[in-house]
């Protein structure tokens, strides 16, 4: 496989190929992992029924991934990636801010991935026996890291042939897990689960939008940048959404048949989300349980390592690609072996850091999509100009980030870690930080809404002025 030479630039009218459904591999490889069954428990988590976890599975799931399918809109209207074109609507350096956030969760979730890949052949291993556990460890590690790399640095044509692999292999896989364990499942109690209230569901909901599919918004063109122009819009979104939302839909779904039947897995999926899921398995399956583990995650680690690449260089970093995707493996690496064999508690600290992230990135992911939406085309050669039509700083796009992010902080909850109990300070509105809507996390969907509303009435006359130039 070629070496992707191409970078933050648009590509070319020679090099645009493909078909929408192209969009299926990477998206679904990118959703496969196993780690979508112990969604199916957090969901259960909030208090709420089997039937209400799986309706909310699926809504968030899909409505998430139908911003991404939005998003992905722009790569084929400028055949650019997404963090270059986000600097029409934010303008050529005040993309810096939303670029840094968006790179910051890139980096985050790849070295989470990784680390998990890495625990879970180590769990593996613990129950096969015979394999010292730093050893286990150490070869899960140099699978989930050689298979990240290798593609993420190499570029778009390995991605898209390895997702395919990884795609095919895990579902073959996943399949024989839900054929091995469905027997696990008690359909009389799951039915006669008692429904959650109104917040509890809404909880469960946003945390299905935020945890499966609000994360890619940001990454949505990297991938639809290579197709001619001339596809079909619905077909872009079709792809994008069907791809990445079928497995996890049908994952997290099972997930929470298997947890709402057993109160001891469920209380394991808590402290060990994928090792968990290997204690109702027969030993003669957990080799390959452990690779379909690490190509899940990894699937998913692969589209962080390549789109951080992009937005690093995207945020004024001047090296070539691969460079820059290089660079960010090594903090990749340097995350994942202090997770793994440093740390005595990061990561729920950590997963605390990625939340306060998610909501202003929750933000310009509805001012991004918002302006897709009302955009007909781009200025290519003015993406790149700080003189051009899309000036240096949009600041009314800032203005409506800043807000967006000050009342999303204000209205969700971090337990997570000490240092981020600051928040929440708008939830004496609702009942207080121990409230009714306390956990409901509502502070992504006002971040949404403020985004979208905000940036539908700040910014028509500018696009207008782009649209007439």
């Amino acid at each position: 496989m070629n070496l992707e030479l191409n970078g933050t630039n648009v590509i070319r009218e020679s090099e645009r190929r493909g078909k929408a459904s192209s969009l299926f591999w990477p998206w679904c490889g990118a959703n496969v992992s196993l780690l979508a069954l112990s969604y199916g428990s957090f969901f259960l988590g909030f208090g709420i029924s089997f039937w209400q976890a799986t309706i909310a599975a699926f809504l968030g799931t899909v409505l998430s991934f139908l911003l991404v399918g939005v998003s992905s809109l722009a790569g084929k209207k400028s055949n650019a990636p997404t963090m270059v074109i986000s600097r029409a609507t934010f303008g050529v350096k005040g993309n810096l801010i939303p670029g840094a956030l968006s790179y910051l969760i890139f980096v985050g979730w790849e070295t989470v991935l990784v680390s998990l890949a890495t625990l879970a052949t180590g769990t593996v291993f613990i129950r096969l026996g015979g394999i010292e556990h730093n050893v286990a460890m150490v070869i899960g590690f140099v699978i989930a890291v050689s298979l990240t790399v290798s593609a993420g640095v190499l570029g778009f044509e390995a991605i898209m042939k390895l997702q395919k692999y990884i795609t095919s292999i895990t579902v073959v896989a996943t399949l024989i897990y839900i054929a091995l364990t469905i027997s696990k499942v008690d359909w009389n109690v799951i039915s006669s689960m008692k429904n959650g209230n109104s917040q509890a569901f809404i909880g469960a909901l946003i945390f299905g939008a935020t945890g499966i599919g609000l994360g890619w918004v940001n990454s949505a063109a990297d991938y639809s940048r290579y197709l001619p122009r001339t596809v079909s819009n619905r077909s872009v979104v079709f792809w994008t959404v069907f791809g990445a939302s079928i497995v996890p839909i049908i994952l997290v779904t099972y997930g929470a048949a298997l947890s709402g039947s057993s109160e001891e897995l469920a209380g394991a999926i808590a402290t060990d989300p994928i090792g968990a899921l290997t204690t109702i398995l027969p030993t003669w399956y957990l080799i390959i349980f452990a690779l379909v583990a690490i190509l899940g995650l990894v699937g998913g680690a692969i589209l962080d390592l390549y789109s951080s690449g992009m937005t690093l260089i995207s945020i004024g970093l001047p090296v070539k690609r691969h460079i820059a995707a290089s660079i960010d493996s090594v903090l990749m690496l340097i995350g994942t072996i202090y997770f793994v064999w440093v740390a005595d508690n990061f990561f729920f600290p950590f997963q605390g850091l990625l939340i306060t992230l998610g909501v202003p990135v929750a933000t310009w992911s509805a001012i991004f999509v918002t302006d897709v939406l009302m955009r007909k085309s781009y200025d290519e050669a003015d993406l790149y100009r700080t003189d051009g039509i899309y000036r240096s700083w949009n600041f009314g796009s800032i203005a409506v980030m800043a807000v967006g992010t000050v009342v999303g902080w204000g209205f969700v909850t971090n337990s997570f870690a000490s240092w981020l109990s600051w928040q929440g300070y708008f939830l004496g509105v609702l009942g207080g930080k121990e409230g009714s809507w306390a956990y409901a996390n509502l502070g992504i969907f006002f971040a949404l809404i403020i985004g979208f509303v905000g940036h539908f009435f700040t910014g028509r006359r500018a696009i207008a002025r782009h649209e007439n130039v």
